[in-house]
């Protein structure tokens, strides 16, 4: 006897797969529970177009994440944090500091699906974005001192000028 699966079953299939049971499971257990129909024409047909609409919709779900892992490829992010005199950042950077910086760029992720290991330091770092199952973007990120004083110019070289050219005093002596 034909079954269609309507959930997982452990050992038999999977949604939506057409398995080959014995009469009794399927009209005794199968059917009876709601775990199963009978795969008729007119079922498999059913099955058939419930597929391709699922696959069209999947389809577009992962067309649009992999468009916006483009533009989280190309994004770069500064976090800025306060650090110790050593180098040690006070606490650590998040996901849900990533995600607040994504937001400023105006780029949507849920906190949740962004994966970062442990930030402790002042440098550069990469955190993984999983979208979807299969598409993973890479978020460059820089981790720098707010509380460290910019970079100051490098001062202007002094100019002397030759000794020719300043003019000649008579120092007053002294008796």
């Amino acid at each position: 006897m034909e079954i269609i699966l309507k959930e997982d079953i452990i050992g038999l299939g999977f949604k939506n797969e057409i398995v080959t049971v014995k009469a009794g499971y399927g009209r005794n257990y199968l059917i009876p529970f709601g775990k199963g129909v009978i795969a008729s024409e007119s079922a498999k047909k059913m099955l058939a177009e419930e597929l391709k609409q699922k696959a069209n919709k999947l389809a577009k779900i992962k067309a649009e994440a992999e468009a916006l892992a483009e533009k989280i490829n190309a994004v770069s992010l500064v976090i800025a944090t306060k650090v110790s005199a050593t180098g040690q950042i006070y606490g650590s950077v998040n996901n849900l500091q990533l995600a607040e910086e994504l937001q400023k760029k105006g780029i949507e992720v849920n906190r949740k699906v962004i994966v970062i290991k442990d930030v402790k330091e002042v440098g550069s770092y990469v955190a993984q974005v999983k979208l979807h199952k299969d598409v993973t973007a890479s978020l460059a990120f820089e981790v720098v001192a707010e509380n460290a004083p910019a970079p100051a110019a490098a001062p202007a070289p002094v100019v002397e000028q030759p000794a020719a050219e300043q003019p000649e005093t008579e120092a007053p002596v002294a008796e």
